[in-house]
């Protein structure tokens, strides 16, 4: 009878530990299959941290030229230039010549 009691609790434990190997294996690939979600999305977020690093560089150098423009529209250069092309003034005494239309 002890020997019967034994055996039956043998295959218990067997069964026991076959449940668990199962569970602990599904346990394995659920980790798994969430670790390459999370490996995809953090390839994506360097992907997308290198193009917005490459942004920030292109309009660093357009804030650059932005205020390379502004200080050039505050001289006397950028003023006359506006006034000759868009006003037609000039300087006293001076004769500008114009090239004859065809029509």
């Amino acid at each position: 009878m002890a020997l019967e009691k034994s055996a039956k609790q043998n295959e218990q434990n067997k069964l026991s530990m076959g449940l668990a190997a199962v569970v602990v294996g599904i346990l394995i690939v659920v980790i798994m299959v969430a670790c390459f979600g999370l490996y995809q999305r953090l390839v994506k977020n360097r992907e997308r941290i290198s193009e917005l690093q490459s942004e920030i560089v292109k309009e660093e150098q357009r804030a650059e030229d932005i205020e390379e423009y502004r200080k050039y529209t505050e001289t006397r250069e950028y003023i006359e230039e506006v006034a000759r092309e868009k006003l037609g003034l000039v300087y006293e005494g001076e004769v500008i010549f114009k090239e004859a239309s065809s029509e």
